[in-house]
């Protein structure tokens, strides 16, 4: 297992909890996620619905049968992805009364390049989830436990097939991921695969057609960067007009050499973190320090 995952986590959990409630600005994408993931752990929801709802199963949930359990979450580096793909879990083990664990799949699976290595490696990943996950099937009753599997850095693992310079070792590793998904779904097995990337352009066709939700993370807007600021600068008596000209410099620029804005990361581990330490330790936080440390993150 060492050379196939990274340390597992279990929820529900409270540092998980915490921060899926520290992600403002992706609530059309969590609602999404919460409900689509929570079917496919536990397809007996949807049909609780439809039986509460219209007295039958109605003909609508035909098409929630083989799907593939697979989401992809893609967007630039800080926005947010990987924070939400290992917090969403504890949401779900606290709604519907289930243990949540997450595998993250270990780098270390793409091997050292010797022929056939990394195509076993991922075939061990899957094989070891599919029998975690057999203790506990889906079924005739609500499953007490559910898998998220998750492959972070997705692109270095199902990089396209099209590429001319790509090695027959990479593809075939990509071949394994597909039939790893192909497996899981024909399965009824409570498992979710879940992978991020900010190069999806690069991931395989196969791969990416897979996938019943492809989730798009952007930079804050605005509002949302309006939430994070207003929140931590709410107690340090800045005025209403110096937070908007912050919330104005931190957004996208017309300037060719700057046209993209903060994401969340550069906010809440670059730039507010420096803010505190331009004051420390002998004085208050000053606006015009602040406009200084914006014009000098990159």
């Amino acid at each position: 297992m060492s050379n196939l995952f990274e340390n597992i986590i279990s929820y529900p959990s409270s540092e998980a909890q915490e921060c899926f409630s520290s992600l403002v600005g992706l609530d059309d994408i969590k609602e999404i996620l919460i409900k689509e993931a929570s079917f496919l752990l536990n397809p007996n929801l949807i049909k609780s619905w439809s039986k509460k709802t219209y007295k039958k199963e109605i003909k609508l949930l035909k098409i929630f049968n083989n799907r593939f359990p697979f989401f992809i979450f893609t967007g630039d580096v800080g926005t947010g992805k990987t924070t939400l793909a290992e917090s969403f879990g504890d949401i779900i083990a606290r709604k519907e009364g289930m243990i949540i664990y997450l595998y993250r799949l270990s780098l270390k699976s793409r091997g050292s390049g010797m022929v056939g290595e990394m195509t076993t490696l991922i075939s061990q990943a899957f094989e070891k989830i599919k029998e975690e996950a057999q203790k506990n099937p889906s079924g005739a009753k609500k499953p007490s436990s559910g898998i998220i599997f998750l492959i972070d850095e997705a692109d270095a693992l199902a990089q396209s097939r099209e590429l001319s310079q790509m090695h027959h070792e990479d593809r075939a590793g990509v071949n394994s991921l597909i039939r790893g998904i192909d497996n899981l779904s024909n399965s009824n097995l409570p498992v979710i695969v879940l992978m991020c990337t900010n190069r999806f352009d690069a991931i395989d066709p196969a791969v990416r057609r897979r996938a019943v939700e492809i989730f798009e993370f952007k930079r804050p807007n605005d509002e949302q960067r309006r939430l994070i600021l207003e929140k931590n600068l709410s107690d340090i008596d800045f005025t209403t007009k110096e937070i908007d000209k912050i919330i104005k410099l931190t957004g996208s620029k017309k300037s060719k050499k700057k046209s993209f804005g903060y994401t969340y990361s550069d906010l809440t581990k670059r730039l507010l973190p420096r803010i505190v330490i331009s004051a420390y330790p002998d004085k208050k936080i000053q606006f015009k320090d602040v406009i200084k440390i914006i014009e000098n993150v990159k």
